[in-house]
């Protein structure tokens, strides 16, 4: 069982993660003020004590605490970690993400460091953006010293002011939205105070408006949280912790993409090189901006390169990648000294906006194919390294190159990866010699849907690339064996697995403008696809028995038959019970009822749906 202590953006994203599990959770917060829904878990409000939360740990059998609490919160993140100790149960603190610290700003180590170095600098009118908990240890500063504070207009913040004995002509009130230069100039204070709070605190904008009016921003620094505590910065990190300390509450588990354990690799084996140094994990940024850790397997030198391993994780998604070693060799261009020996450390590395155009090579090594045809957006002859790998990694490692000239030859390489391609789409594509280094997100979710759209696109768009006009879509491989003797002049690309996704899969024909499209079907799915479920995937959408029963009532079949379709258990029966003049009428009506809902999605093209039998014949069509 899991509690979260929430109450904040960082809450309600934790929710959202663990109710994907469809297993019971609680979800505790101090106050009743947050609006959430918890498909499967239990509401608590109150503060508890740290005697109160051990009690209540022990009689719910407690078995991960995640605290997603503002991380001012100092006495709720103390007693979090004083259960921890005492019960033995593990912590994931699901951080918020923060700007790095700008020199600009005066950082304040507490409110009373705050108001220190405040009076010192002569502030005799402040607007305190820091909340209405900060009212009390700000009080030795409001009470001799011209303050507003912005609140929130709610009952308890109101009630809160009032019994700290602040003027309530000096409130002001937060509306979303609501631009915060124009409160500025309409009170003109010598500088603001904030907190910490970090992007979801919305701490940007208010520095960007204190500067745009010229005035100083005081802010207090964010409370260290314990060590002990599990760090995640988004919610793909929280579910693999959750995964990791608590393996049995997700039924199926998520992994990474094959372009993030690359990345990784990659990163690592730059500071490897640089450092000298054995890396064992790695820090990597994702494309949603939610940093993440993986393990590093080996680290190796020669000579001017060095290698890092990462162990391809899949979790439980059916990839033939799984458990595959990807491993990225770096090397940086030389000069005439030789190799490179500059030391550096990766928090001492500045980013840069300069053009980081050639300053990162990649190459294709042992098991990463070649690209041979057009139309999947990567030069042809060159290493099948995606375009958001390659550019995941160029922010990794264009920050941490020792000098502006300095270039990085990455090489990727995947053992095993030749014979691996095999079970892939890669040979219908065009990627000949090895896998394709993929993954838009970084994150591969179990049976991940859009992984499958993504690659029927890319497919699709091959295909249109080579001068297909007509596209032949089938749910699988025993359907296309059928239809490739039907078409057998079409090159290979024109076929396309739509799996289950047979209205994305149109869609896709008509963003990418193919005249013809030839939907091949079977029985298991034209019964779902008549009745308007274009994803006809079995966990969605079953056989509605009803609904055939109707489509023989229109088709004018016998009485006996209609009764009989209600105790058929496979689509397929429907071959065997409908007399041949039934079939003649029920089967052509089905074809149209599915065409009536698959033409609209292309609208400029023309669609032609075949009805493919048990043994493969082209029975009927529409």
């Amino acid at each position: 069982m899991i509690l979260i202590l929430g109450g904040t953006t960082e809450g309600r994203v934790a929710v959202r993660v663990v109710d994907e599990a469809a297993a019971t959770y609680y979800y505790s917060t101090k106050g009743t003020l947050q609006s959430i829904e918890c498909a499967h878990g239990i509401r608590l409000t109150g503060a508890m004590n740290a005697e109160e939360m051990e009690c209540f740990c022990r009689d719910h059998a407690i078995k991960l605490l995640i605290d997603a609490a503002h991380p001012f919160a100092q006495v709720l993140h103390q007693t979090i970690e004083k259960v921890s100790k005492c019960l033995q149960i593990p912590v994931i603190r699901y951080e918020r993400r923060y700007p790095p610290r700008d020199e600009d700003l005066i950082w304040c180590d507490s409110y009373a460091d705050a108001i220190h170095q405040m009076e010192n600098k002569g502030i005799q009118r402040l607007l305190a953006l820091s909340g209405v908990n900060t009212l009390a240890p700000l009080r030795p500063y409001w009470r001799s010293h011209t303050t507003w504070f912005r609140i929130l207009e709610r009952e308890e913040s109101l009630s809160l002011a009032e019994k700290q004995g602040f003027p309530q002509e000096r409130l002001v009130f937060y509306r979303e939205g609501e631009d915060e230069l124009k409160l500025l100039e309409q009170l003109h204070p010598d500088a603001i105070l904030t907190k910490e709070s970090g992007f979801s605190g919305y701490f940007t904008d208010k520095v960007n408006a204190a500067r745009q009016f010229g005035i100083p921003v005081f802010v207090v620094k964010r409370p260290a949280l314990p060590e002990t505590f599990y760090r995640v910065y988004g919610e793909d990190g929280l579910r693999k912790q959750i995964e990791r300390l608590l393996p049995e509450f997700f039924p199926l588990k998520s992994g990474y993409t094959t372009g993030a354990c690359a990345t990784a690799a990659a990163k690592a084996a730059l500071l490897a090189l640089l450092s000298r140094k054995e890396q064992t994990e790695s820090q990597i940024t994702l494309p949603s901006g939610e940093q993440i850790t993986l393990p590093v397997a080996y680290t190796e030198w020669a000579g001017c390169s060095a290698t890092c391993t990462v162990i391809k994780e899949s979790g439980d998604d059916p990839d033939v990648t799984n458990h595959s070693r990807i491993r990225v060799t770096v090397q940086l261009s030389l000069d005439a000294s030789g190799c490179a020996t500059v030391m550096a450390q990766e928090e001492h590395c500045q980013e840069t906006e300069s053009d980081d155009t050639g300053r990162v090579i990649f190459q294709a090594g042992e098991g990463v194919g070649t690209v041979t045809l057009p139309g999947l957006g990567l030069k042809v002859g060159g290493p099948a390294i995606n375009a958001t790998p390659r550019k995941m990694i160029r922010q990794e490692l264009i920050p941490l190159l020792p000098s502006p000239d300095s270039v990085a030859i990455v090489t990727v390489s995947v053992p095993g990866g030749e014979e691996l391609a095999k079970r892939t789409f890669n040979p219908k594509l065009g990627i000949i010699g090895g896998i394709s280094i993929i993954g838009t997100s970084g994150i591969v979710r179990p049976f991940s849907s859009d992984a499958f759209i993504a690659s029927i696109r890319k497919e699709a768009s091959v295909a249109k690339a080579i001068g297909c006009e007509t596209l032949v879509i089938n749910s699988g491989a025993k359907s296309e064996r059928y239809l490739r003797s039907l078409y057998a002049s079409l090159p290979p690309q024109s076929f396309v697995h739509y799996g289950n996704f047979i209205g994305e899969t149109l869609k896709i024909a008509a963003d990418l403008g193919f005249k013809q499209v030839i939907l091949g079907i079977m029985i298991g799915k034209a019964v779902k696809l008549a009745e308007g479920f274009l994803d006809t995937h079995s966990k969605k959408v079953v056989m509605n028995k009803g609904f055939l029963q109707d489509v023989a009532k229109e088709a004018k079949c016998e009485e006996a038959t209609v009764d009989a379709i209600n105790r058929i258990t496979l689509a397929r029966e429907l071959w065997e019970l409908l007399a041949e003049k039934e079939q003649n009428r029920f089967f052509p009506l089905l074809l149209q009822k599915c065409k009536s809902y698959c033409a609209p999605i292309l609208p400029d093209g023309e669609l032609t749906l075949l009805l493919i039998s048990e043994e493969g014949k082209v029975l009927y069509q529409s």
